[in-house]
Protein backbone atom coordinates (compact mmCIF):
# COMPACT_ATOMS: atom_id res chain seq x y z
CA UNK A 1 0.00 0.00 0.00
CA UNK A 2 1.66 3.20 -0.64
CA UNK A 3 1.27 6.13 1.37
CA UNK A 4 -1.40 8.28 2.33
CA UNK A 5 -1.03 11.46 -0.21
CA UNK A 6 -0.11 8.80 -3.07
CA UNK A 7 -3.58 6.85 -2.76
CA UNK A 8 -5.30 10.29 -2.40
CA UNK A 9 -3.81 11.92 -5.67
CA UNK A 10 -4.38 8.69 -7.47
CA UNK A 11 -8.10 8.39 -6.51
CA UNK A 12 -8.58 11.57 -7.48
CA UNK A 13 -11.52 11.84 -9.92
CA UNK A 14 -10.64 13.18 -13.52
CA UNK A 15 -13.60 15.71 -13.36
CA UNK A 16 -11.65 17.18 -10.66
CA UNK A 17 -9.95 21.42 -11.18
CA UNK A 18 -6.50 20.93 -10.03
CA UNK A 19 -6.07 24.03 -10.95
CA UNK A 20 -8.14 25.24 -8.22
CA UNK A 21 -5.98 23.34 -5.82
CA UNK A 22 -2.64 24.68 -6.82
CA UNK A 23 -3.83 28.13 -6.73
CA UNK A 24 -5.19 27.81 -3.26
CA UNK A 25 -1.68 26.20 -2.47
CA UNK A 26 0.43 29.01 -4.57
CA UNK A 27 -1.71 31.92 -2.84
CA UNK A 28 -0.79 30.95 0.74
CA UNK A 29 3.19 30.22 0.00
CA UNK A 30 3.28 33.98 -1.78
CA UNK A 31 1.43 35.28 1.75
CA UNK A 32 3.94 33.24 3.37
CA UNK A 33 6.54 34.20 1.60
CA UNK A 34 5.53 37.58 1.44
CA UNK A 35 5.75 37.85 5.40
CA UNK A 36 9.23 36.60 5.95
CA UNK A 37 10.85 38.88 3.45
CA UNK A 38 9.02 42.33 4.22
CA UNK A 39 9.80 41.48 8.21
CA UNK A 40 12.30 44.38 9.36
CA UNK A 41 13.70 43.09 12.64
CA UNK A 42 15.58 44.60 14.99
CA UNK A 43 16.07 44.45 19.06
CA UNK A 44 13.73 47.39 19.21
CA UNK A 45 11.30 45.51 17.58
CA UNK A 46 9.65 44.27 13.85
CA UNK A 47 9.30 47.13 11.14
CA UNK A 48 8.20 46.78 7.69
CA UNK A 49 11.05 46.42 4.78
CA UNK A 50 8.11 48.33 2.27
CA UNK A 51 8.61 51.26 4.35
CA UNK A 52 12.29 51.10 4.70
CA UNK A 53 12.64 50.79 0.85
CA UNK A 54 9.56 52.25 -0.53
CA UNK A 55 10.97 51.52 -4.17
CA UNK A 56 10.01 47.39 -3.55
CA UNK A 57 6.13 48.28 -3.12
CA UNK A 58 5.20 47.59 -6.50
CA UNK A 59 6.28 44.00 -5.83
CA UNK A 60 2.76 43.78 -3.57
CA UNK A 61 1.04 44.14 -7.18
CA UNK A 62 2.39 40.57 -7.62
CA UNK A 63 2.51 39.43 -4.09
CA UNK A 64 -0.27 40.37 -2.57
CA UNK A 65 -2.45 37.02 -3.54
CA UNK A 66 -4.92 37.15 -1.06
CA UNK A 67 -7.89 37.78 -3.48
CA UNK A 68 -6.48 34.64 -5.65
CA UNK A 69 -7.40 32.88 -2.36
CA UNK A 70 -10.98 34.29 -2.24
CA UNK A 71 -11.91 33.52 -5.63
CA UNK A 72 -11.11 29.96 -5.29
CA UNK A 73 -13.18 30.08 -1.61
CA UNK A 74 -15.81 31.38 -3.95
CA UNK A 75 -15.02 28.13 -6.72
CA UNK A 76 -15.24 25.96 -3.87
CA UNK A 77 -17.96 26.85 -1.83
CA UNK A 78 -20.98 27.15 -5.11
CA UNK A 79 -19.55 23.09 -5.61
CA UNK A 80 -19.63 22.02 -2.01
CA UNK A 81 -23.37 24.10 -1.26
CA UNK A 82 -24.98 22.10 -4.40
CA UNK A 83 -23.66 19.07 -3.66
CA UNK A 84 -25.35 19.03 -0.73
CA UNK A 85 -28.43 20.66 -2.37
CA UNK A 86 -28.53 17.68 -4.81
CA UNK A 87 -28.64 15.08 -2.51
CA UNK A 88 -31.47 16.79 -0.13
CA UNK A 89 -33.78 17.03 -3.03
CA UNK A 90 -36.84 16.32 -1.12
CA UNK A 91 -36.35 18.70 1.68
CA UNK A 92 -36.16 22.62 2.72
CA UNK A 93 -32.24 24.09 2.62
CA UNK A 94 -32.35 25.05 6.19
CA UNK A 95 -30.75 22.11 7.23
CA UNK A 96 -28.43 21.98 4.00
CA UNK A 97 -27.15 25.23 5.42
CA UNK A 98 -26.00 24.55 9.02
CA UNK A 99 -24.68 21.10 7.28
CA UNK A 100 -22.71 23.44 4.67
CA UNK A 101 -21.49 25.85 8.03
CA UNK A 102 -20.42 22.87 9.82
CA UNK A 103 -18.50 21.08 7.12
CA UNK A 104 -16.66 24.08 5.80
CA UNK A 105 -15.69 26.05 9.27
CA UNK A 106 -14.23 22.45 10.64
CA UNK A 107 -11.47 22.79 8.21
CA UNK A 108 -10.74 26.27 9.26
CA UNK A 109 -11.76 26.06 12.74
CA UNK A 110 -10.16 23.31 14.16
CA UNK A 111 -6.03 24.03 13.62
CA UNK A 112 -7.30 27.82 14.20
CA UNK A 113 -8.42 27.23 17.64
CA UNK A 114 -5.46 24.69 18.50
CA UNK A 115 -3.25 28.30 17.18
CA UNK A 116 -4.88 30.13 19.83
CA UNK A 117 -5.22 27.87 22.81
CA UNK A 118 -1.68 26.82 22.21
CA UNK A 119 -0.68 30.61 22.14
CA UNK A 120 -2.91 31.90 24.54
CA UNK A 121 -1.90 29.55 27.04
CA UNK A 122 1.58 30.12 26.15
CA UNK A 123 1.05 34.12 26.58
CA UNK A 124 -0.40 33.93 30.16
CA UNK A 125 2.29 31.44 31.44
CA UNK A 126 4.91 34.26 30.19
CA UNK A 127 3.20 37.42 31.39
CA UNK A 128 2.64 35.33 34.64
CA UNK A 129 6.55 35.01 34.90
CA UNK A 130 7.04 38.59 34.36
CA UNK A 131 7.95 38.60 30.69
CA UNK A 132 6.24 40.44 27.85
CA UNK A 133 8.68 43.05 26.90
CA UNK A 134 10.57 43.41 23.58
CA UNK A 135 10.53 40.84 21.22
CA UNK A 136 8.34 38.85 23.17
CA UNK A 137 5.68 41.52 23.37
CA UNK A 138 6.19 42.20 19.88
CA UNK A 139 5.47 38.47 18.59
CA UNK A 140 2.46 38.29 21.12
CA UNK A 141 0.32 41.21 19.23
CA UNK A 142 1.76 40.27 16.24
CA UNK A 143 1.04 36.20 15.93
CA UNK A 144 -2.35 37.01 15.67
CA UNK A 145 -2.68 39.37 12.99
CA UNK A 146 -3.12 36.86 10.39
CA UNK A 147 -6.38 35.45 11.45
CA UNK A 148 -8.10 38.59 10.04
CA UNK A 149 -8.32 36.34 6.43
CA UNK A 150 -9.76 33.74 8.48
CA UNK A 151 -12.56 36.23 9.61
CA UNK A 152 -13.18 37.41 6.04
CA UNK A 153 -13.28 33.93 5.17
CA UNK A 154 -15.80 32.67 7.85
CA UNK A 155 -17.97 35.60 6.46
CA UNK A 156 -18.00 34.49 3.21
CA UNK A 157 -18.84 30.67 3.57
CA UNK A 158 -21.76 32.05 5.48
CA UNK A 159 -23.15 34.33 3.10
CA UNK A 160 -22.53 31.56 0.37
CA UNK A 161 -26.08 30.33 0.00
CA UNK A 162 -27.57 33.91 -0.68
CA UNK A 163 -24.81 35.41 -2.78
CA UNK A 164 -25.06 32.30 -4.79
CA UNK A 165 -29.00 32.52 -5.27
CA UNK A 166 -28.18 36.29 -6.25
CA UNK A 167 -25.53 34.79 -8.79
CA UNK A 168 -27.69 32.30 -10.20
CA UNK A 169 -30.38 34.84 -10.90
CA UNK A 170 -28.78 37.72 -12.20
CA UNK A 171 -24.57 36.31 -13.12
CA UNK A 172 -22.58 39.33 -13.68
CA UNK A 173 -24.92 41.41 -12.46
CA UNK A 174 -24.66 40.62 -8.76
CA UNK A 175 -20.88 40.98 -9.26
CA UNK A 176 -21.51 44.28 -10.77
CA UNK A 177 -23.55 44.97 -7.64
CA UNK A 178 -21.22 44.60 -5.09
CA UNK A 179 -18.23 46.33 -7.36
CA UNK A 180 -20.66 49.19 -7.58
CA UNK A 181 -21.01 49.28 -3.64
CA UNK A 182 -17.65 49.42 -3.55
CA UNK A 183 -16.86 52.06 -5.77
CA UNK A 184 -20.30 54.00 -3.68
CA UNK A 185 -18.69 53.64 -0.49
CA UNK A 186 -15.17 54.84 -1.99
CA UNK A 187 -16.84 58.30 -3.12
CA UNK A 188 -18.83 58.52 0.03
CA UNK A 189 -15.86 57.83 2.30
CA UNK A 190 -13.15 60.30 0.15
CA UNK A 191 -15.46 62.83 -1.42
CA UNK A 192 -18.19 63.06 1.29
CA UNK A 193 -16.04 62.32 4.35
CA UNK A 194 -18.86 60.05 5.90
CA UNK A 195 -17.50 58.39 8.74
CA UNK A 196 -17.03 54.72 9.46
CA UNK A 197 -18.51 53.95 5.35
CA UNK A 198 -15.43 52.67 4.83
CA UNK A 199 -15.77 49.58 7.24
CA UNK A 200 -18.87 48.55 4.70
CA UNK A 201 -15.75 47.29 2.08
CA UNK A 202 -15.00 44.52 4.10
CA UNK A 203 -17.96 42.90 2.79
CA UNK A 204 -18.31 44.64 -0.67
CA UNK A 205 -14.78 44.24 -1.84
CA UNK A 206 -13.91 40.28 -0.62
CA UNK A 207 -17.19 39.09 -1.53
CA UNK A 208 -16.91 40.76 -5.37
CA UNK A 209 -14.24 38.91 -5.60
CA UNK A 210 -15.51 35.92 -4.30
CA UNK A 211 -18.62 36.34 -6.84
CA UNK A 212 -15.63 35.68 -9.12
CA UNK A 213 -15.32 32.25 -8.02
CA UNK A 214 -18.97 31.44 -8.90
CA UNK A 215 -18.74 32.82 -12.03
CA UNK A 216 -15.81 30.45 -12.77
CA UNK A 217 -17.67 27.39 -11.36
CA UNK A 218 -20.44 27.62 -13.71
CA UNK A 219 -17.85 28.24 -16.33
CA UNK A 220 -18.81 31.92 -17.50
CA UNK A 221 -14.81 32.99 -17.21
CA UNK A 222 -14.31 32.18 -20.48
CA UNK A 223 -12.39 29.30 -19.79
CA UNK A 224 -12.26 26.47 -22.17
CA UNK A 225 -9.35 25.27 -25.14
CA UNK A 226 -10.11 27.40 -27.57
CA UNK A 227 -8.22 30.69 -28.19
CA UNK A 228 -11.74 33.38 -28.30
CA UNK A 229 -12.30 31.82 -24.16
CA UNK A 230 -9.29 33.32 -23.58
CA UNK A 231 -11.28 37.01 -24.02
CA UNK A 232 -12.39 37.18 -20.96
CA UNK A 233 -10.08 36.33 -18.84
CA UNK A 234 -7.78 39.22 -20.91
CA UNK A 235 -10.19 41.69 -20.68
CA UNK A 236 -10.07 40.76 -16.82
CA UNK A 237 -6.40 40.92 -16.43
CA UNK A 238 -5.97 43.91 -18.89
CA UNK A 239 -9.39 45.95 -16.94
CA UNK A 240 -8.49 45.52 -13.67
CA UNK A 241 -4.94 46.24 -13.95
CA UNK A 242 -5.31 49.93 -15.96
CA UNK A 243 -8.19 50.27 -12.88
CA UNK A 244 -5.76 50.25 -10.53
CA UNK A 245 -3.13 51.99 -12.17
CA UNK A 246 -5.66 54.66 -13.10
CA UNK A 247 -6.57 54.59 -9.16
CA UNK A 248 -3.38 55.17 -7.88
CA UNK A 249 -2.18 57.43 -9.99
CA UNK A 250 -4.98 60.01 -9.93
CA UNK A 251 -7.30 59.12 -7.01
CA UNK A 252 -6.30 59.35 -3.04
CA UNK A 253 -4.88 55.81 -3.01
CA UNK A 254 -1.51 54.42 -2.22
CA UNK A 255 0.96 52.38 -3.92
CA UNK A 256 0.88 49.13 -2.24
CA UNK A 257 -1.61 46.80 -2.07
CA UNK A 258 -0.68 45.85 1.41
CA UNK A 259 -1.22 48.22 4.69
CA UNK A 260 1.90 50.42 6.07
CA UNK A 261 2.42 51.54 8.59
CA UNK A 262 1.45 55.21 9.18
CA UNK A 263 -0.04 55.56 6.40
CA UNK A 264 -3.75 57.78 6.42
CA UNK A 265 -5.06 55.47 3.42
CA UNK A 266 -4.40 51.78 3.06
CA UNK A 267 -5.82 49.54 0.15
CA UNK A 268 -6.02 46.89 2.70
CA UNK A 269 -7.50 48.09 6.25
CA UNK A 270 -10.54 48.79 4.92
CA UNK A 271 -10.16 47.26 1.40
CA UNK A 272 -10.96 49.87 -1.31
CA UNK A 273 -11.96 50.17 -4.86
CA UNK A 274 -7.51 49.85 -5.58
CA UNK A 275 -7.51 46.97 -4.12
CA UNK A 276 -10.65 45.47 -5.78
CA UNK A 277 -8.95 46.22 -9.10
CA UNK A 278 -5.85 44.48 -8.33
CA UNK A 279 -7.63 41.71 -7.19
CA UNK A 280 -9.67 41.65 -11.19
CA UNK A 281 -6.52 41.40 -12.40
CA UNK A 282 -4.81 38.70 -10.52
CA UNK A 283 -7.79 36.83 -11.11
CA UNK A 284 -7.48 37.14 -14.70
CA UNK A 285 -3.90 36.51 -15.03
CA UNK A 286 -4.53 32.76 -12.64
CA UNK A 287 -6.52 32.53 -15.66
CA UNK A 288 -4.93 32.86 -18.89
CA UNK A 289 -2.37 30.26 -17.14
CA UNK A 290 -4.88 27.76 -16.69
CA UNK A 291 -3.90 26.01 -19.63
CA UNK A 292 -0.14 25.29 -18.94
CA UNK A 293 -0.89 24.34 -15.54
CA UNK A 294 -3.18 21.85 -16.36
CA UNK A 295 -0.52 20.57 -18.37
CA UNK A 296 1.86 20.18 -15.44
CA UNK A 297 -0.75 19.41 -13.17
CA UNK A 298 -1.14 16.00 -15.30
CA UNK A 299 2.08 15.11 -14.41
CA UNK A 300 1.87 12.34 -11.11
CA UNK A 301 4.74 13.83 -9.04
CA UNK A 302 3.30 17.09 -9.74
CA UNK A 303 0.20 16.38 -8.52
CA UNK A 304 1.08 14.55 -5.13
CA UNK A 305 3.06 17.86 -4.66
CA UNK A 306 -0.10 19.37 -4.37
CA UNK A 307 -2.09 16.88 -2.64
CA UNK A 308 0.59 17.06 -0.06
CA UNK A 309 1.07 20.90 0.22
CA UNK A 310 -3.05 21.05 0.84
CA UNK A 311 -2.83 18.80 3.72
CA UNK A 312 -0.57 20.72 5.32
CA UNK A 313 -1.57 24.53 3.53
CA UNK A 314 -3.60 26.64 6.78
CA UNK A 315 -1.18 24.68 9.20
CA UNK A 316 1.75 26.43 7.46
CA UNK A 317 -0.10 29.99 7.00
CA UNK A 318 -1.18 29.75 10.57
CA UNK A 319 2.18 29.05 11.98
CA UNK A 320 4.63 30.86 9.82
CA UNK A 321 5.11 34.16 11.89
CA UNK A 322 5.66 32.22 14.99
CA UNK A 323 8.70 30.60 13.18
CA UNK A 324 9.87 33.57 11.70
CA UNK A 325 9.72 35.18 14.82
CA UNK A 326 11.20 32.03 16.46
CA UNK A 327 14.40 32.62 14.10
CA UNK A 328 14.91 35.96 15.06
CA UNK A 329 14.44 35.45 18.90
CA UNK A 330 17.20 32.62 18.53
CA UNK A 331 18.92 34.92 16.41
CA UNK A 332 19.19 37.85 19.42
CA UNK A 333 19.25 35.30 22.14
CA UNK A 334 22.72 33.83 20.54
CA UNK A 335 23.79 37.28 20.08
CA UNK A 336 23.90 36.32 16.19
CA UNK A 337 24.14 40.32 14.45
CA UNK A 338 21.15 42.02 12.83
CA UNK A 339 22.26 43.31 10.09
CA UNK A 340 20.20 46.93 9.14
CA UNK A 341 17.46 46.73 7.54
CA UNK A 342 17.84 46.57 2.99
CA UNK A 343 21.59 46.68 3.44
CA UNK A 344 23.97 44.29 1.42
CA UNK A 345 24.43 42.47 4.47
CA UNK A 346 20.90 42.26 5.65
CA UNK A 347 19.70 40.83 1.77
CA UNK A 348 23.43 38.36 2.11
CA UNK A 349 21.53 36.94 5.41
CA UNK A 350 17.73 36.83 3.62
CA UNK A 351 18.48 33.13 2.52
CA UNK A 352 20.05 31.50 5.70
CA UNK A 353 16.53 33.18 7.94
CA UNK A 354 14.01 32.16 5.63
CA UNK A 355 15.60 28.56 5.48
CA UNK A 356 15.24 28.56 8.90
CA UNK A 357 11.75 29.81 9.10
CA UNK A 358 10.78 27.66 6.39
CA UNK A 359 12.65 24.50 8.25
CA UNK A 360 10.78 25.69 11.49
CA UNK A 361 7.24 26.05 10.18
CA UNK A 362 8.11 22.25 8.85
CA UNK A 363 8.66 21.62 12.59
CA UNK A 364 5.14 23.11 13.73
CA UNK A 365 3.65 21.63 10.89
CA UNK A 366 4.58 18.13 11.78
CA UNK A 367 3.34 18.74 15.50
CA UNK A 368 0.00 20.12 14.59
CA UNK A 369 -1.42 19.16 11.39
CA UNK A 370 -3.26 16.29 12.62
CA UNK A 371 -5.88 18.89 13.19
CA UNK A 372 -6.63 20.09 9.77
CA UNK A 373 -7.23 16.63 8.56
CA UNK A 374 -11.27 16.55 7.82
CA UNK A 375 -13.30 14.65 9.71
CA UNK A 376 -16.45 12.58 7.72
CA UNK A 377 -18.38 15.11 5.52
CA UNK A 378 -21.73 16.30 6.79
CA UNK A 379 -24.47 15.30 4.35
CA UNK A 380 -27.77 15.79 5.49
CA UNK A 381 -29.99 12.59 4.39
CA UNK A 382 -32.33 12.68 1.26
CA UNK A 383 -35.00 11.69 3.50
CA UNK A 384 -35.42 15.16 5.16
CA UNK A 385 -38.59 17.08 5.11
CA UNK A 386 -39.24 21.03 5.11
CA UNK A 387 -40.73 20.08 8.75
CA UNK A 388 -38.26 18.29 9.97
CA UNK A 389 -37.21 18.24 13.51
CA UNK A 390 -33.60 19.90 11.88
CA UNK A 391 -35.36 22.69 10.54
CA UNK A 392 -34.66 25.42 12.96
CA UNK A 393 -30.71 24.70 12.44
CA UNK A 394 -29.66 27.50 10.23
CA UNK A 395 -30.64 30.50 12.65
CA UNK A 396 -28.33 28.63 15.18
CA UNK A 397 -25.41 28.09 12.83
CA UNK A 398 -25.98 31.54 11.23
CA UNK A 399 -25.69 33.13 15.14
CA UNK A 400 -22.49 30.94 15.87
CA UNK A 401 -20.72 32.03 12.66
CA UNK A 402 -21.29 35.47 13.39
CA UNK A 403 -19.93 34.53 16.88
CA UNK A 404 -17.01 33.38 15.33
CA UNK A 405 -16.30 36.05 13.33
CA UNK A 406 -16.33 38.42 15.57
CA UNK A 407 -14.20 36.68 17.76
CA UNK A 408 -11.41 36.15 15.32
CA UNK A 409 -11.76 39.01 14.44
CA UNK A 410 -11.02 40.63 17.40
CA UNK A 411 -8.01 38.31 18.53
CA UNK A 412 -6.67 39.45 14.90
CA UNK A 413 -6.45 43.07 16.28
CA UNK A 414 -5.91 42.49 20.20
CA UNK A 415 -3.62 40.06 19.62
CA UNK A 416 -2.20 38.08 23.24
CA UNK A 417 -0.08 40.98 24.47
CA UNK A 418 -1.56 42.55 27.72
CA UNK A 419 -3.31 39.78 28.73
CA UNK A 420 -3.15 40.43 32.64
CA UNK A 421 -3.71 44.55 31.92
CA UNK A 422 -7.03 43.70 30.51
CA UNK A 423 -5.72 45.42 27.07
CA UNK A 424 -8.51 45.73 24.67
CA UNK A 425 -9.15 46.81 20.53
CA UNK A 426 -11.19 48.88 18.78
CA UNK A 427 -13.37 46.50 16.42
CA UNK A 428 -14.66 48.83 14.15
CA UNK A 429 -16.37 50.81 17.30
CA UNK A 430 -16.58 48.09 20.15
CA UNK A 431 -13.62 47.35 22.46
CA UNK A 432 -12.37 43.76 22.28
CA UNK A 433 -10.13 41.71 24.94
CA UNK A 434 -8.65 38.60 23.88
CA UNK A 435 -10.61 36.24 26.17
CA UNK A 436 -13.43 37.79 25.07
CA UNK A 437 -12.77 37.56 22.09
CA UNK A 438 -11.17 33.34 21.91
CA UNK A 439 -14.63 33.11 24.10
CA UNK A 440 -16.79 34.39 21.14
CA UNK A 441 -15.09 32.04 18.87
CA UNK A 442 -15.49 29.01 21.01
CA UNK A 443 -19.40 29.52 21.66
CA UNK A 444 -19.80 30.00 17.94
CA UNK A 445 -18.32 26.92 17.09
CA UNK A 446 -20.06 25.56 19.26
CA UNK A 447 -23.36 26.91 18.35
CA UNK A 448 -22.32 26.05 14.58
CA UNK A 449 -21.73 22.21 15.76
CA UNK A 450 -24.88 21.67 17.34
CA UNK A 451 -26.72 23.26 14.40
CA UNK A 452 -24.88 20.95 12.27
CA UNK A 453 -25.43 17.92 13.94
CA UNK A 454 -28.69 18.74 14.86
CA UNK A 455 -30.03 19.21 11.07
CA UNK A 456 -28.24 15.51 10.40
CA UNK A 457 -30.19 13.91 13.61
CA UNK A 458 -33.14 15.62 12.77
CA UNK A 459 -33.27 14.86 8.90
CA UNK A 460 -33.24 11.18 9.80
CA UNK A 461 -36.85 11.36 10.92
CA UNK A 462 -39.88 11.87 9.21
CA UNK A 463 -42.64 14.15 11.33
Amino acid sequence: MGSPVRVLAEATPATRDRYVDLLRVASLAAVVLGHWLMAAVTPDGVGNLLAVVPALQPLTWLLQVMPVFFFVGGFAHALSYRSLLRKRPEGSTDSVYAAFLRARLQRLLRPTMVFVLVWGAAALLIQLLGGGGGLTGVTLRLVTQPLWFIGIYLAMVAFTPPLLRLHERYGWGAFAGLAGAAAAVDVLRFAAGVPYVEFLNFAFVWLAVHQLGFLRADGRLGVGPALPALRRPALLAGGGLVGAVALVAFGPYPLSMVGMPGEKVSNMAPPTLALLCHGLWLVGAVELLRAPAARLLARPRAWRTVVAANGVAMTAFLWHLTAMLGVYGAMLALDVPLPESATAAWWAQTPLRLAFAAALTAVLVAAFRTFERPTAPATPPATATATAPGTGSAPLAALGATLCLLGVLGLSMVGFAGLLEGRTALLIAVPVSAPAAVAATLCGWLLVERAGRGALRGGSQRP
